[in-house]
């Protein structure tokens, strides 16, 4: 099968884009938990803000050549591949079994949506 252009360009913005969510959605659990949670909403919506500006240009990037199932179930495994790693490395979550698990299912779920 060959490179989609417009594929990889989708789910290079979607990593990116991912990487600004992720730290807007946890981030303020370890570095805020002792601040107002008003503050930290604020603060999440100004790192959401940069992760809009990404995220809707990679979807309609990816819409060109992918259906919206297949470009969600895109979106879940970048969510995945994002999450795991700043799990363990951001807010220094142990190693689960079940993060192994979780990305075969991920691999079922690309294999059933984009089979021809």
């Amino acid at each position: 099968m060959p490179i989609n252009p417009a594929v990889v360009q989708a789910a290079a913005l979607l990593c990116l884009s991912n990487v600004f969510m992720t730290v807007a959605w946890y981030a303020h659990l370890k570095d805020l938990r002792d601040k107002p949670w008003l503050l930290a909403v604020l603060i999440s919506w100004g790192i959401a803000f940069f992760e809009y500006l990404i995220q809707v240009p990679a979807n309609r990037i990816g819409y060109t050549s992918l259906s919206l199932p297949q470009l969600k179930i895109l979106q879940e495994i970048v969510t995945l591949a994002v999450f795991v790693p700043f799990a363990i490395l951001y807010m220094k979550q142990p190693i689960k079994l079940d993060y192994l698990w979780a990305a075969l299912c991920m691999c079922g779920a690309a294999y059933f949506i984009f089979r021809s």
